[in-house]
């Protein structure tokens, strides 16, 4: 591994190998999230599986942290790396005239899609260990007999401070993944008949996911 990460190409397909499993999970976790959309019971049940599962709880989600941190830390090393190369390569760099605004801000996109993770994790992640593993309380339970998780949604999307960061969030993933989609499938080669096919998904895509988060926030705080 560590060989692959000191060439340029191996670093380029690791990053995109992380890409793509980032984006699997999280078109996983929309799946689950619009469901509260649609039927409060049915996202409970989801939830509630997705968070005692074992396979889920000491295996996958251990991996998709894992996957998080390494996908932010290389995307960090390549931007370095590719600005030390453009001061040595050349004179004067004309940025607009070589590449696009989210090619270039990637970077940016990144930290402010790393800090809202932060805010992600704050609102429903620490809960949920804090309630199942120093608690001791799997069951998921409230008082009243019902799953916690579809409340404990609603009441998060109340404040619009909190829904206006949540939007514009995604509106920077949206642009992460404008760019970040299309150079993933680069990275690895993936230049051939299907490259138009491939780049209008990847748009698609980076649209009407963080859309549909988008929605889904603003349909809670409404409702």
């Amino acid at each position: 591994m560590s060989g692959i990460l000191n060439s340029s190409v191996g670093r380029k397909f690791a990053m995109a190998l992380s890409a793509f499993f980032l984006m699997i999970f999280l078109v996983q976790h929309f799946a689950i999230n619009i469901l509260s959309v649609f039927s409060a019971d049915t996202f409970n049940e989801a939830s509630h599986f997705m968070g005692t599962f074992w396979v889920v709880q000491y295996i996958f989600q251990p991996i998709l942290i894992l996957g998080v941190i390494f996908h932010f830390v290389m995307g960090m090393v390549l931007e370095i790396r590719n600005r030390n190369a453009r001061k040595i390569a050349y004179v004067k760099y004309n940025g607009n005239a070589n590449s696009t605004w989210m090619s270039r801000n990637m970077i940016y996109t990144g930290a402010v899609i790393l800090l809202f993770l932060g805010l992600h994790f704050y609102d429903f992640w620490f809960p949920e260990i804090e309630v199942k593993f120093i608690d001791g309380d799997m069951s998921g339970l409230l008082a009243n007999g019902e799953y916690r998780y579809f409340e404990h949604l609603q009441h998060k999307f109340v404040d619009v401070w909190r829904v206006a960061l949540y939007c514009l969030a995604f509106v920077f993933l949206a642009l992460h993944l404008l760019h970040g989609f299309s150079s993933a499938f680069q990275s690895v080669g993936a230049n051939n008949k299907y490259t138009r096919g491939l780049r209008g998904f990847g748009k698609a895509y980076a649209i009407i996911i963080p859309l549909g988060f988008i929605f889904i926030a603003l349909y809670h705080h409404f409702n």
